[in-house]
């Protein structure tokens, strides 16, 4: 009875209609879900193509493994205690780092970023000669201090790349052996010798210069904010952690590159989920075509259900018509939606259809299919068709079994 259903329903899609009205209503419906089901691909996909280029951005700054101290802000570890974690089994190497908020002054421009003070290991252990688009990873040179900085930070300050005789005066607050703070300031001077951008404002507020300028600038010689770990190829993580809880006698935290930018990358998923929930709704608007359909072919078909009843047709079977009609209507506009968001996947990729805004470190916007975005977008529009025909066909199923001559 199931597969009689199906095929009647097929019958009365693809068959000719008494009225042209419905042949219209329907192929509006149609196109609704078209156009619902491609802008439902076309969304997740554009927003997996920014999260994936900023991912790559993140992934130059942060190493695979980053550990910082739970309570405090630094920790000293020896050259024993190094060497040992350098000896780890899937360790390739490690940075010592050293960050803290400072304040920036330069021809007379005046902002709040960070310091980040590394040793002669952090351009092996992450990618930051990548995220560089101008200059190069010079932090000490003929007994100079020089560093790179990130693109917001030297947007703010206003700094001349051509300028080679201008530095950038660092200002730290001096410190007490008690903790209290002095009145006076500590400044030393670096001059810039690249600008690097990782497409975030909390990194691209970062001047990277040498650890042992930070040192001299913080009074904290010997110590770190946190220890930068790069990993060999198939390293498993788990392993490496339990290792390190058992060599490491400090409370510590370690994270992985996807943790290091958990709140920021979670915030753009956010943001993508919200999005796919707009759009759905807007589709269970164009859903209302759906029904105004199937309700058009209902009453068309008032005489079939009638002598279907009386070959034994009962309610379900009658409802199961329609429902398999509202069903396949949405499939049929899912099918082309899907179809053109392909279509238009492909030009963006091929041809940067959509451009983005000039100054952007890209020239179109970004875009990646993932399979599990088409199962979600097929359940998600199937479940609409099915909610869209449940009033149309209940209301074929209490068509009464008898004709009536007028």
């Amino acid at each position: 009875m199931k597969n009689l259903s199906f095929d009647i329903a097929k019958r009365y899609l693809f068959g000719r209609r008494r009225t042209h009205a419905i042949n219209l209503i329907t192929a509006i419906a149609v196109l609704g879900i078209s156009i619902g089901s491609a802008a439902l691909i076309l969304i997740l996909s554009v927003f997996n193509g920014f999260e994936g280029l900023i991912a790559g951005f993140l992934n130059d700054f942060n190493a695979d493994l980053k550990l910082t101290p739970i309570e405090g802000k630094y920790f000293e570890l020896s050259d024993d205690e190094l060497l040992q974690i350098e000896q780890i089994e899937g360790i390739s190497k490690t940075s010592k780092t050293l960050e803290e908020i400072a304040f920036f002054e330069y021809k007379g421009s005046q902002v709040v970023g960070a310091i980040k003070g590394v040793d002669e290991k952090f351009t092996t252990v992450t990618k930051i000669d990548s995220a560089l688009y101008s200059g190069s990873t010079v932090f000490r040179k003929d007994g100079i201090n020089y560093g790179i900085v990130g693109s917001r930070l030297h947007g703010q300050l206003a700094i001349n790349q051509n300028d080679a005789l201008t530095p950038v005066k660092i200002h730290m607050l001096a410190r007490k052996k008690s903790g209290l703070i002095k009145k006076d300031y500590k400044t030393m001077m670096v001059y810039p010798s690249g600008i690097f951008s990782v497409q975030s404002e909390k990194e691209d507020q970062y001047l990277i210069c040498s650890i042992q300028l930070a040192e001299k600038l913080l009074d904290k010689k010997g110590k770190i904010s946190s220890l930068e770990i790069a990993l060999e190829n198939e390293a498993d993580e788990e392993i490496i952690r339990q290792k390190l809880s058992s060599l490491l006698k400090f409370d510590y935290e370690l994270k992985n590159r996807y943790q290091q930018d958990e709140a920021f990358l979670k915030l753009m998923n956010i943001e993508k989920w919200i999005s796919f929930l707009i759009v759905s709704l807007t589709l269970l608007i164009v859903a209302f075509n759906l029904v105004g359909a199937l309700w058009m072919i209902v009453l068309d078909k008032r005489k079939d259900i009638t002598i279907l009843k009386s070959l034994g047709f009962d309610k379900n079977g009658i409802r199961r018509i329609f429902l398999f009609e509202g069903l396949l209507i949405c499939g049929l506009g899912l099918t082309i939606g899907l179809l053109i968001a392909l279509l238009l996947y492909f030009l963006q990729v091929t041809f940067g259809l959509v451009p983005v805004p000039p100054g952007f470190v890209i020239d179109a916007y970004p875009i990646e299919l993932r399979f599990f975005d088409f199962v979600i977008v097929i359940i998600t529009v199937l479940i609409i068709g099915y909610l869209a025909s449940i009033i149309p066909s209940d209301r074929a199923s209490r068509v009464s079994p008898y004709l009536r001559q007028d």
